[in-house]
């Protein structure tokens, strides 16, 4: 696919992307979907007024209605197109810096859209092959007030309430300053929570911090737990579809570690899996390529009780096949209180495991060319089987590590996890040589 990545579709505001190419992009959309009715919500980023209007904009003109649900984290759109049968429309850019803004298309199902609906969309995009309505069938525009407070009620419902409420729970959340500051400090209440927060100001700017909910971004957080002697630190990205964790001590637990806890089913999660006898399935990186894959693992009678990425990004399929990350917080709050034990103590099975990422950004074409050829020379002269179904894999036995472009950002990724952390170190480090010499080669 040329414009969606592995979670939508996303850019600079005033640079690569603009209402122009939103309006596009949701046009394409409504035609594919033939619907009566779209459902359309944003984050709190500061051009996202901008851009509903545009994508309403789109969307009527095939002469589509448009729900407007107004400033709503993903999960709660999700919802609303689940319970009311149609697709949606979310203006994020989810975990990306202020300046960028983006587009998740949502099925009718209560899911993002699996890889070949998205591949439809794009060819329509590309083709402009576009519904266009004459001018007295244009879409109709509607305010949708309620469905922020239907999603709280239905993860209320969700839930083990009562065995929360029951363990007399101290949360320390942070919001972001997105869209989950509208939703989640009242769910956490309504469990019966004691809930301390930081940066729960709906602000489009980020002042606290960034979208992203990474260790080194959470300082704030970390001291609030200290500070207010809470049982656990929960943090969301700027959409609200993915929770990190801080423990009692302020300490941030690693998404693969929380993943690997709630799983108990990464390094990590294959030798869980090895323990228990699980199958694990793994996918190309993003929520497109996840949903895809869980589609296809129902088709064939399979079971998937969960599915995820080492961001906090979690799926429990039984519930909804999207990523929720007020539910995933909660999801732990049970665990928590079924356990009875601190958070530390909770994940110490999990964390005898070291995993590095180093990011290296390109810009310009003759560098992404130069560090993609120098990835597969790298892959293809180490000493392991790559895998190659996302960038290149390999498998070392005791340790792994993942080169990968980016499909939300123009920047390669490398991964690396080991129970030592100074294979783990090493690893990504020699991997991240190798692409920044091939990078400073094309300058």
């Amino acid at each position: 696919m040329q414009i969606f990545g592995s979670s939508g579709t996303r850019g600079v505001v005033g640079a690569e992307f603009g209402p122009e190419f939103v309006l596009r992009v949701a046009r394409a959309a409504a035609t594919v979907w033939d619907a009566e009715e779209v459902a359309l919500a944003r984050d709190t980023r500061t051009s996202g007024e901008l851009f509903t209007n545009a994508a309403a904009a789109g969307i009527t003109a095939t002469g589509t209605d448009v729900a407007r649900l107004g400033v709503a984290p993903t999960p709660a759109t999700v919802r609303h197109c689940d319970e009311a049968s149609v697709p949606g429309v979310q203006i994020t850019a989810s975990h990306n810096p202020p300046e960028f803004n983006g587009v998740k298309l949502i099925g009718a199902s209560g899911s993002g859209l699996p890889v070949a609906r998205l591949e439809e969309i794009e060819e329509t995009l590309l083709a402009e092959g576009f519904d266009t309505a004459a001018w007295d069938a244009v879409g109709d525009s509607r305010q949708v007030t309620d469905a922020s407070a239907d999603y709280v009620a239905e993860l209320l419902a969700a839930v083990d309430r009562e065995a929360i409420a029951d363990a007399d729970l101290r949360v320390a959340l942070d919001p972001g300053h997105g869209a989950g500051a509208h939703t989640s400090p009242e769910f956490f209440r309504r469990l019966g929570c004691e809930v301390v927060t930081v940066n729960a100001q709906p602000d489009g700017h980020f002042p606290g911090r960034s979208p992203e909910p990474v260790g080194d971004a959470l300082g704030d957080l970390e001291r609030l737990v200290t500070a207010s002697d809470a049982d656990v630190g929960i943090a969301h990205d700027g959409d609200a579809d993915r929770a990190v964790f801080v423990d009692e001590t302020g300490t941030f637990v690693s998404g693969e570690t929380s993943f690997a806890a709630l799983a108990d089913v990464s390094q990590r999660l294959v030798d869980v899996c090895d323990r228990v006898g699980a199958t694990l399935e793994l996918t190309p990186i993003g929520a497109t390529n996840i949903v895809t894959r869980v589609r296809e693992l129902w088709a064939d009678g399979e079971t998937v009780p969960i599915a995820g990425e080492g961001n906090g990004g979690i799926f429990f399929p039984s519930h909804r096949l999207s990523r929720d990350g007020a539910f995933v917080g909660a999801k732990f709050l049970e665990l928590l209180a079924e356990r009875d034990e601190p958070t530390s103590s909770l994940v110490a099975p999990y964390t005898d495991y070291h995993t590095v990422r180093e990011n290296l950004a390109y810009e310009s074409d003759a560098q992404r060319t130069a560090m993609l050829a120098a990835a597969e020379t790298y892959a293809a002269a180490a000493d392991a089987e790559p895998q190659t179904m996302d960038g290149y894999r390999l498998d070392y036995g005791d340790a792994w590590v993942l080169l990968r472009e980016s499909g939300t950002e123009p920047k390669l990724r490398v991964y690396a996890e080991a129970s030592d952390r100074e294979r783990a170190t090493r690893l990504a480090a020699d991997a991240r040589d190798t692409l920044a010499d091939a990078r400073a080669d094309a300058e």
